[in-house]
């Protein structure tokens, strides 16, 4: 099982396949066992990159706070660390946001991304239901969920919730302008739900507007996190279309 001193935390990852890199980054109180129900086996051509973001999975955070911009900074630095200079990467919710500081930050290591229920910042609705996640609120359900992917107890559980519930009150987490945003020079696929609790598809839109190399996916009907159960397979056909570059010049 690797893990790699990343800044202040361990970072645990898995390499899968063989080819050039595609990095996989898991969504807020999850881990990267998660895109197994996407990738069941690594796609033709590619070494999947799938780490545990701070804190969450096997990876350690001393610091117990989490930031999108931290994240993005421990990605390079793993990289870095396997010798990856650029690359492909697909994101999900927290792993999206993340996403969007990595392509902002050092947009030349990035070729290709897919973001996958992102936001440029948390709409009042998505700060309501933070509000309401409180650890108390859980069930035993979730707990046993949360327990088969988390590796460092009870405490991590519950630092991870009190984090999620904590972007409720921030405001520097995600505070993306379309200038900012167009600073993004990898080829960029959008997916939103239509039917998105927390970001209203017109959030996806103002990305589309402010990316300049950008393509939207809106999935009809479709929630946050609209990429799994009956779509997973459309969406690891659109996915890999789009990564291959099969769009461009269409």
């Amino acid at each position: 099982m690797p893990s790699e001193p990343v800044n202040d935390i361990e970072m645990y990852y898995e390499l899968r396949g063989d080819g050039e890199p595609l990095v996989l980054l898991h969504g807020g109180g999850g881990a990267g066992v998660n895109w197994e129900l996407i990738f069941q086996e690594p796609p033709a051509g590619y070494q999947l990159v799938v780490p545990d973001l701070r804190g969450h999975g096997r990876s350690t955070n001393p610091a117990a706070e989490f930031s999108f911009r931290q994240a993005a900074q421990d990605v390079f630095v793993l990289l870095d660390r396997l010798g990856i200079e650029r690359f492909k990467a697909i994101g999900l919710s927290l792993g999206a946001k993340t996403l969007l500081h990595v392509g902002t930050q050092q947009p030349r290591r990035v070729e290709a991304m897919v973001v996958v229920s992102a936001t440029p910042y948390f709409p009042e609705q998505a700060r309501s239901i933070m509000r309401q996640l409180t650890v108390e609120s859980r069930s035993e359900a979730e707990w046993q969920q949360m327990r088969q992917w988390h590796k460092h107890g009870d405490e991590q559980i519950r630092k991870l919730w009190r984090q999620m519930s904590a972007f409720a009150d921030s405001h520097e987490n995600m505070s993306f302008t379309p200038p900012y945003l167009a600073t993004t020079t990898a080829r960029t696929l959008i997916v939103h739900g239509d039917r998105d609790p927390l970001y209203p598809v017109n959030l996806a839109m103002e990305m589309y507007s402010a990316i300049p190399r950008s393509y939207l996916w809106v999935v009809p009907n479709g929630g946050h996190g609209p990429i799994f159960g009956d779509m997973t397979g459309r969406f690891v056909e659109t996915a890999l279309a789009f990564l291959r570059g099969d769009w461009e010049g269409q």
